[in-house]
């Protein structure tokens, strides 16, 4: 980062720091934040109209030169969770989308946002861009499940599956974090403000520093979608990908496998589970970090991504 790029930084953080709760100017000094983050990673937002009628919004490099790489989100989050991995990624051509229901994108409350149906979206915006014959595709979370559906769908286009903290593989059992959750009281669903404070620090082993106030206007998004996060994580946690995981297996599309061993909203000992479905998976255990590595310890997670891409035969 230039020295001009953290002076920047610097003072759009600085300058909302006093403020207490989200106003025009938190929200306008938010954005850009977030703008300027995008630019270091070399991303433009762009939208595309899927046949449904519904908009999807997704953000891409420029290096379409590449090979691409789709990044799916997890649940509660959006395109933004990858802009910091994206800026050590830059040698891959990039799409990382909100997903239906999450950001920027259409949010029916009609919808199916099951794994199948979020996955044949995505195909839809592949196959526009011209790239899903020869995809590799990584998922956090919610996002993993997806990469699984996408895969076992179309198995011949996938070059290589890379799952981060994978929901879906739902036979190794809940953590006790949320064993008596409900949808009346869930820390994954946020009511208000204090409720988002409290998910940062519940998804995260060693969270990034964020201002409150910042974290206050991300939690506005959060707020206002309760109802309809609410009705996907429903549709979420009777979502069982394991059988489709069968077909990554079968087709021996290679598998990179990455955990936080410090995860408290999806068990660690999944990843036991998903290698006993697909044996070529490669596993990687990360310490003193959470639910989403990609956010938690970014260097660590790419310099692994590319690692494992440079094993690959047609690399």
């Amino acid at each position: 980062m230039t020295l001009r790029r953290i002076a920047l930084a610097t003072s759009l953080a600085l300058s909302i720091v006093g403020c207490t709760t989200p106003n025009s100017f938190t929200v306008a000094t938010t954005q850009k934040i977030i703008q300027h983050e995008r630019a270091k990673a070399d991303l433009e937002t762009r939208v595309f109209t899927l046949a449904s009628g519904e908009k999807m919004v997704y953000a891409e490099n420029h290096n379409v030169d590449g090979k691409p790489l789709l990044l799916i989100h997890g649940f509660g989050g959006n395109k933004d969770n990858f802009t910091r991995l994206a800026d050590k990624l830059e040698d891959y051509h990039l799409i990382i989308p909100d997903l239906l229901g999450f950001g920027d994108s259409s949010k029916p409350m009609s919808a199916d946002y099951r794994a199948d149906a979020q996955a044949k979206r995505l195909h839809e915006l592949m196959q526009a861009k011209g790239v899903a014959s020869n995809l590799h595709v990584g998922g956090n979370s919610m996002g993993g499940a997806i990469s699984v559906a996408y895969a076992a769908m179309y198995p011949k286009e996938v070059q290589s599956l890379w799952l981060v903290d994978s929901a879906g593989f739902w036979s190794a059992g809940m953590p006790e974090s949320l064993k008596n959750a409900t949808l009346e009281n869930n820390p994954l669903l946020v009511d208000s403000t204090e409720d988002f404070y409290n998910l940062y620090d519940f998804v995260m082993y060693k969270p990034p520093y964020i201002p409150k106030t910042v974290k206050a206007v991300f939690a506005q998004d959060r707020i206002a979608n309760k109802a309809l996060h609410a009705k996907i994580l429903e549709q979420i946690v009777e979502d069982n990908v394991e059988t489709r995981a069968k077909v990554i297996a079968a087709n021996k599309i290679p598998t990179l496998v990455v955990w936080g061993e410090k995860d408290q909203v999806i068990k660690p000992e999944t990843v036991n589970l998903i290698k006993s479905i697909v044996p070529q998976a490669q596993i990687i255990m990360m310490p003193d970090v959470g639910h989403v590595p990609m956010v938690e310890a970014v260097e660590q997670t790419a310099d692994d991504y590319k690692a494992f891409r440079e094993t690959l035969k047609d690399e």
